[in-house]
Order: C-alpha cells, then structure tokens, then sequence
C-alpha cells in the first residue's frame, strides 16, 4: 500500500521538531542536521522537490542567552528566535553545502496565510525557489507574532504549508518511532501503530498531549496536522527523526513509522476551502435555527438570513465566522457577506427584505455555499 500512495509524490513538506534537532543540553545537533541534510539531497536526486517546516530556533537562541529553561515570556521567546534564526539557518547552510544545495528562509505569521493575497504570494515564492532548486526552510516568524496571528506551533504550520506548497506528502520528523495507542514514554506496553485509515475521535484521544521542556507541540498537534493535510488529500508519515536514512527508507515504502492516509473521494476538501477552514481564524459566530442547519449539512445550501438567530462578536464583511446551532456548537464555518451588525439587523429576516432594512444589498445570502465548510 505504501509504495502505491508514495509512487506519485513530486513534492514533500518535511517538518522537523526541536527535539530531533537537538540534544540533551538543548543545543542544535549537527550531525542530526547533516544525516536529514543527506536525506534531502538523496530525494532531489530522485527529482522529489523539498520544503522544510523547521523548528529549533528559539531553543538555538536560548543557549546562546545563556538561559537555562525554556523562556516562557513573549520577549524572551521573541530575543531567543531573533538570535537563533540566523543560526538555525548557518546550520542548514553547512550541512547541505557539501550537497551543493541552498537554502533560503521564508518566515511566516498566521495572518500571513490568512489573507488570500498573501497566501498566493508565500506561494508563488516557495514555487520560484524550487525552480531554481533552492531549498525553503520556514518557521514562524517568532520574532513579532502575537497570539491572535500564531499558528500555535509548527506542526499546525507544516499541514497548513502542505496547502500553500501544494505538496503531495508530509513528512513529520519527532524523537520517537511514530504514533503509538499510548504513550511510550510511559507505558512499555504501548504499541506502534503502523497505518491509520482514518484521523477519528478514539485516534485523536489516544494522541493526548505530551509536549516537551524544548517544543510546543506534542502527539496530539501531529495528530491534528496529519488530519488538516488529508482533507487537502495529503498522506502524513510520522517517523522518528533521529534514525539516519529514515526519510528515504519512508520514501522507498519501507514499513518505518504511522502512515495517515488522505481523505476518501468526496471526503476532501478543495484548496481554497481547506484555506478557509484552517488558514483563516474565525473573527465570530452566527447563530442558525435546527431548519438552517440541517438544510446547510444535508443540501449543502447557502444560509440565508431566516435562518439566523443570533450573532456573537464583532466583524466585516469577508470574515470567516463559525456557523454554530442552539446548542452553540460550531458546525461549520465560512466567509460572511454581510458585517455582524449587519446581520444582526437581518436575522430572521427573508432575502427579499435586506434593501429595505440595510439601505444596500449585497446579495441574498449571508454565509454562501461556495464559502462554507463543514466543520
């Protein structure tokens, strides 16, 4: 099964946490760096085009602040990654100089990816680097991120990165052998498991959360990454990052670490959808009666102002809204034609009456099929 959902794969997304690029002191390891950098340019030989989702700045900046734990205030952490950015990539530089391959760094916030325009330009960057056989490294850009345009941790960023690449793979590089139905860590009785056909509820609770002293993200971000890059139709293989020749072994379809298959036929989502449900942060919510939703999660119906009960929070036009029920519950979210104070004035109203309450008219709909994403 793996070499028939590998044989198409022309362009990987690889994502590399802190704990494989570093060692027990929390400094970057070398010769971790130099064995991926060798798996990289075995897979350009192969005509396979790389990105690399890299982390390790902030815990190559703390040792060069002299900071014992990791920083925990968002100066610290911000100081950290400014000064560990250029090293990270002097890294990077070095170890695939002998390969006579280049890098460039690309630092990306989440507002970056949430603006349409943006979002096109990051990728028309990463397609022209590749072109020229230049290999992208990005992080995020933890130097001015705030929380309200974080991406939350790299792991979000490399599924999300996966969209923007247009990749057909991603690769997620941890410290141990992949997903397991408990935490190995913990339990020696836990077991690998090499396939999961399906990112469902009792897969993300056997995921949990065990984050690390050095990184932000634990199994249950991987888990949540490998279920954003299949529903953009993208397998995930978790793998441990420390193992030399583990990337082309996982490319060669040998049995090494989680394979996540993509989403089903019809399970997917389109691109500019999967944009919108995992690039964009939700501004607010539109409340909707059990008639709207059930006509918006089996007809597949735009949602029209009679359908609307109540809004919560304030945004424009074009924002993405979560579409919730009764129960306050969110269902699915999409683009707003109309502000919030705009559909608060219109709620429980019908389509042929918005002239006449707003003064204007934008169109029948306030949330419109072709921007609606079940959630």
């Amino acid at each position: 099964m793996r070499k028939d959902v590998l044989k198409s794969v022309k362009r990987v997304v690889i994502k590399i946490g802190s704990r494989v690029l570093t060692d027990s002191d929390a400094t970057l390891d070398m010769g971790v760096i130099g064995r991926i950098s060798t798996d990289i340019a075995g897979l350009r030989k192969q005509g396979i085009q790389v990105v690399v989702v890299s982390s390790g700045a902030i815990a190559a900046g703390r040792s060069e602040l002299g900071l014992i734990e990791k920083p925990r205030t968002i100066p610290h952490k911000q100081a950290a990654a400014a000064v560990g950015q250029s090293r990270l990539m002097r890294a990077y530089e070095e170890a695939l100089a002998p390969h006579n391959l280049k890098v460039a760094q690309l630092l990306l916030t989440h507002e970056d990816l949430g603006s349409r325009q943006r979002f096109l330009n990051a990728r028309a960057t990463i397609d022209a680097l590749l072109s020229f056989g230049i290999i992208p490294v990005i992080n995020e850009n933890d130097t001015v991120v705030v929380d309200e345009i974080k991406f939350g941790d790299n792991d979000n960023l490399s599924a999300l990165v996966t969209n923007v690449a247009e990749a057909h793979l991603l690769l997620i590089l941890t410290d141990i052998e992949g997903f397991y139905d408990a935490d190995p860590n913990s339990n020696p009785e836990a077991r690998l498991i090499p396939l999961v056909r399906s990112v469902t509820r009792e897969v993300e609770r056997a995921a949990g959360d065990s984050g690390s002293s050095v990184g932000t993200g634990g199994m249950a971000t991987k888990v949540a990454a490998a279920k954003k890059a299949a529903k953009n139709g993208v397998p995930t293989i978790m793998l441990s990052g420390k193992r030399e020749g583990i990337v082309l072994a996982a490319m060669r379809g040998e049995e090494v670490g989680t394979l996540f298959l993509p989403a089903g036929s019809g399970e997917g989502l389109n691109r500019r959808k999967h944009w919108i449900a995992y690039s964009l942060k939700p501004s607010g919510k539109v409340i909707v009666d059990d008639g709207a939703r059930n006509v918006l999660l089996k007809k597949g119906k735009s949602l029209l102002p009679s359908g609307v009960t109540g809004v919560e929070g304030r945004f424009e036009r074009g924002a993405c809204v979560r579409l919730c029920g009764q129960d306050g519950i969110e269902f699915a979210r999409g683009l707003s034609d109309y502000s919030s104070s705009e559909i608060t004035m219109l709620a429980g109203c019908n389509s042929s009456e918005i002239e006449s309450i707003l003064g204007f008219y934008y169109g029948d709909v306030i949330v419109h099929r072709d921007n609606f994403v079940m959630m």
